[in-house]
């Protein structure tokens, strides 16, 4: 064999592509296309770059690199190609002899399959996350003007209200499958990985792209949203000081709040425990004065769990997965999903400020959508540029931690009424079917 004859097997990333079906050589060119696209957009501020960066590089090179390669001999439908990343339904076959071995076999060959399975798969990553985002959040924000903060939270969750009887009656998705779609619009990654994974596990993995991807484009649209929905007059809006001075809670109250809520919120919703708890350890870790737990889980914990939920996420978005029929409608609905939080969110921030006579910045409304803390600093950035002495960023970040809180309410419900065959998802069939 000559050298020019054995260069397709040498270069097989370019080999691949002109053997794959046009449709998928299109897409994984679309999508190295992206993944720049996600990583200069990120470096340039206007998505979130924590994540974005990682999984735009990520999503370029799983799309990059594919080559012919089955180890398990389940990619017969892509001309049994593949790639060394990683194989997202490893250890989902109906023999459990065999899942074993093969999750055992391609641990030892997919580089990044450790990470996935051992921290991605089970929620872990979600969790430490979760708890890294606990410890940079202050309570006292929400104690401060709970009910605002709560009300506001509330009506930012009208996409997660609407999409679930939509991806059920318009699109005919179960009533599983369609909770766990619809609490991207609660724009709460985690709680989105957490249900996905609980509910609906075999669409896990698009669930799990669409979210974080919208969620990055929430710190670019949500702007525009608010410019379409609130008058100039109230967006440049200066809130008064409170009448009288507000209570001031110190650590220990604080933390003491913390903790009753964990507990409260793990008895009423023990499936969603294992969140709820990460999240409230984080606050009281914040509270608790020990300096050593704060500086690790804000810092080096938090930053290496986003850095490779980010790059796995960008790897799981091979172009095999994004053409999937299913997928498209996922775009769909999560697009519509945040779409709507935003809108909710906004009108309760003009609800609140019809309520409290004028006093409020109808503005604060969208940080009620739980992406802590994107869309407080949204918040911030669109009044700071109508009114430079407007501060409205200590009310939004309470609505921001009141969003995570709701958020992890609702999926906490849906997880419980949902999970298996439960009556509730019966019924709900039945309707569907008719």
């Amino acid at each position: 064999m000559s050298l020019f004859e054995a260069l397709p097997d040498v270069f097989q990333g370019v080999t691949t592509l002109f053997q794959s079906d046009p449709k998928i050589a299109v897409a994984r060119i679309l999508l190295i296309l992206l993944g720049f696209l996600m990583m200069y957009l990120g470096r340039k501020g206007v998505l979130e770059g924590l994540i974005m960066i990682p999984m735009g590089l990520g999503m370029a090179a799983i799309n990059a690199s594919v080559m012919v390669f089955d180890p398990l001999g389940i990619h017969a439908h892509s001309g049994g190609m593949s790639t060394l990343f990683l194989e997202a339904q490893v250890g989902a076959g109906v023999e459990p002899v065999q899942a074993a071995a093969d999750t055992i076999k391609i641990l030892g060959i997919d580089w990044l399959q450790p990470i996935y399975t051992l921290t991605f798969s089970n929620n872990l990553i979600a969790c430490i996350v979760f708890m890294g985002v606990g410890s940079l959040l202050d309570i006292g924000y929400v104690l401060a003007r709970p009910f605002v903060c709560m009300t506001i939270a509330l009506f930012a969750e009208l996409g997660t209200m609407v999409i679930f009887p939509l991806a059920i009656y318009c699109f005919h998705f179960t009533p599983q499958e369609a909770a766990a779609i619809s609490v991207v619009g609660g724009a709460d990654g985690p709680m989105v990985l957490f249900t996905s994974l609980l509910l609906s596990p075999h669409l896990f993995v698009p669930i799990a792209v669409v979210a974080y991807l919208y969620l990055g484009l929430c710190y670019g649209g949500y702007p525009y949203l608010i410019k379409m929905l609130v008058p100039k007059r109230l967006i440049a809006l200066k809130m008064p000081a409170p009448a009288k001075k507000p209570v001031e809670y110190n650590s220990m109250e604080k933390m003491a709040v913390a903790a009753i809520l964990c507990v409260v919120l793990s008895l009423l919703l023990p499936i969603a425990a294992p969140l709820i708890f990460s999240l409230f350890l984080g606050i009281v870790i914040r509270e608790s004065g020990i300096k050593a737990f704060q500086d690790l889980v804000s810092g080096p914990m938090l930053y290496t769990a986003t850095l490779f939920l980010g790059m796995t996420l960008g790897i799981l978005c091979d172009a095999n997965t994004i053409l999937d029929p299913k997928v498209l409608p996922l775009l769909l609905l999560g697009m519509l999903a945040l779409l709507i939080s935003g809108i909710g969110g906004i009108i309760g921030g003009l609800f609140m400020y019809w309520v409290s006579g004028g006093k409020i910045n109808p503005v604060v409304g969208v940080a009620g959508v739980s992406c802590v803390p994107t869309t407080a600093k949204v918040a911030q950035k669109v009044v700071s540029k109508a009114n430079p002495s407007s501060i409205v960023l200590p009310l939004a970040l309470g609505c921001c931690v009141s969003g995570v809180i709701t958020s992890a309410i609702i999926s906490g419900i849906f997880c419980s009424l949902l999970k298996g065959d439960s009556a509730i998802a019966q019924t709900l069939m039945s309707f569907i079917t008719r």
